[in-house]
């Protein structure tokens, strides 16, 4: 038997006026997720427990079988480990997003203009970690370049005691009172206001506005965490297996659990990523030598924090034909059996455009199951319908694999 996970991030929404009072699950048209559901078991799970942030961090530790309650140490520690930065028990990590604040005279009468500053390029941003680096390094901080907006800063030393907020949580709000808490604040406080000062006119950034672009006038700093001890995917459940996705903290995850990575041309994390292409290259894995792989497409989550309601029913639509449908078409002609688990990490509803701990929908399919429920749906009110709620969501990878 191969396995395979499949999550569409942040798929999970409430109903919308605009939508009919439907969900985007509901509106879209999904005809390869309601094949899954009509042979498969659904229902719901907790992936976040209540003692944690709602996030895509907790999230998929919990879907990929760890408790996020024993494993979870912070954000940043999984894109640090998926940018070869490795840490040491005395590091913190930081996540440093480039961010577009307006233009107000003291930074605490900014706004959040946009969390990723117009989706800038890997390149350009770049440049500015780079400028952030030679004028805001000390003998205890430094900057790490990523990719688009998303990028890492790391401080040996660090207090543990921050208060931060994810800056797409504040998309259009002040940020005055969303700035760094905690015994060190000051220190944060002053290094985000003098990235200001540093990338306004930079110009890159000049470059930007002239093509009227978001500058990434800005760092914003939250994700705080410390390195992990994650047991191996393997030693847990016996599979080799590798991850496939556009996003640092997943891949991070992937490492931290022992799994290979596969990197795929065109994966964006964006709803231009390359759906065909991750699906191709799940399917060659598990045709020819990973028992296991875990496919993450980010698209629904970013168009979410946009609230952008029309993208997001694209996403969807684009993963169920581009993914599911093109993976299940292949593997059923290679002739080989094989378990999908298809679910939402978490909610990002587009009412909010930020994450939620609403229990999340999950098909379990398996291609010797012959049984049919023709009526059932891949979506949240359907999950609820079937009546099966794990509120453990970290036990959903034991289900899908100890259970067939």
């Amino acid at each position: 038997m191969k396995y395979l996970v499949i999550v569409g991030d942040g798929m999970g929404d409430y109903p919308l006026d605009d939508l009919d009072h439907k969900t985007v699950l509901q509106h879209a048209k999904t005809p390869n997720f309601d094949a899954l559901a009509a042979k498969g078991e659904l229902g719901l799970a907790r992936t976040i427990p209540d003692q944690l942030p709602p996030g895509s961090d907790t999230a998929n530790l919990s879907v990929l079988g760890y408790d996020p309650l024993r494993y979870y140490t912070g954000r940043s520690p999984f894109e640090a480990a998926s940018l070869g930065v490795d840490l040491d028990t005395k590091d913190t990590s930081f996540r440093c997003n480039l961010v577009t604040l307006s233009s107000e005279a003291n930074y605490t009468d900014k706004q959040m203009l946009d969390y990723c500053s117009g989706e800038i390029s890997s390149e350009e941003a770049t440049i500015l970690i780079e400028e952030i680096k030679n004028k805001l390094s000390t003998d205890l901080i430094d900057f790490y370049p990523g990719f688009n907006y998303r990028h890492l800063m790391v401080w040996q030393g660090a207090p543990d005691d921050w208060m931060l907020t994810p800056p797409h949580d504040i998309s259009g709000k002040t940020v005055g009172k969303y700035l760094p808490g905690g015994s060190e604040s000051k220190k944060l406080r002053a290094m985000m206001e003098d990235s200001y000062r540093i990338l306004a006119d930079h110009p890159v950034n000049r470059k930007r506005l002239e093509k009227g672009l978001n500058p990434a006038n800005s760092i914003w700093i939250w994700g705080n965490g410390k390195k992990p001890l994650l047991p191996s995917f393997k030693d847990k459940y016996g599979l080799e297996g590798s991850v496939i996705s556009a996003v640092d903290l997943v891949k991070g995850i992937g490492l931290f659990a022992g799994l290979k990575l596969i990197e795929v041309e065109g994966a964006t994390g964006n709803i231009d990523t390359n759906y065909s292409g991750k699906a191709d290259a799940a399917i060659e894995a598990l045709i020819k030598e990973d028992d296991f792989v875990y496919l993450h497409v980010e698209a629904p989550d970013e168009c979410s924090h946009r609230f952008e309601t029309e993208n997001k029913i694209k996403a969807i639509e684009m993963i169920d034909k581009e993914v599911v449908g093109r993976i299940t078409n292949s593997l059923e002609k290679s002739g080989i059996n094989y378990s999908i688990l298809l679910l939402t990490d978490h909610f990002t509803p587009l009412s909010l455009g930020t994450h939620t701990r609403d229990p999340v929908p999950f098909v379990i399919f398996r291609s010797n199951n012959l049984e049919d429920h023709f009526e059932r749906k891949y979506d949240e009110t359907s999950a609820i319908e079937a009546g099966l709620c794990l509120d453990e969501g970290f036990r959903l990878m034991d289900r899908f694999i100890r259970e067939e």
